[in-house]
């Protein structure tokens, strides 16, 4: 099975500029915004299960980037969104570094081989410091969308 990033991210799950500082208010924003845009049913169950994630173990991977995800019946299926901080959010990141690119991954419990593998994709793809440039520069959902469909090929 071959997974697309762009197929699970759409405009609507796209923010091009949260205000949160901290990594648990920016996920609640990106949550409270999915939940507004009818992209997850149950909030507080999905919260709930990123935030336990994130207590494990950060998910700043570096240069910029953090990746949020859970694995929660919150969600019926694989959904992806993408947010970006101008001031940066503190993920903990392994470099130190503040997150300006946040995707998040939430996926049902049933489907982890999907669920990894669109974690997997993602990771390639934002290891592009090209792509990372283009999605910090993207004036639009759209153009957001339109890049990441052009490196994922």
């Amino acid at each position: 099975m071959l997974i697309k990033i762009s197929d699970f991210l759409k405009t609507d799950a796209i923010f091009m500029d949260i205000k949160a500082r901290e990594k648990l208010d920016a996920i609640k924003e990106l949550v409270d915004k999915m939940v507004a845009n009818k992209c997850v049913e149950d909030g507080k169950e999905f919260m709930k299960a990123l935030a336990k994630r994130e207590n494990l173990e950060s998910t700043g991977i570096g240069d910029g980037i953090a990746i949020p995800h859970a694995r929660t019946n919150a969600v019926q299926n694989l959904v992806l969104a993408f947010a970006r901080s101008p001031d940066g959010v503190d993920f903990s990141a392994i470099d130190g570094k503040p997150s300006h690119l946040i995707f998040l991954i939430a996926s049902p419990e049933g489907k982890k081989s999907e669920y990894i593998m669109a974690l997997a994709k993602l990771s390639r793809l934002l290891r592009k410091e090209p792509v990372r440039e283009q999605l910090k520069a993207a004036s639009s959902p759209t153009e957001i969308l339109d890049i990441i469909k052009k490196n994922e090929e």
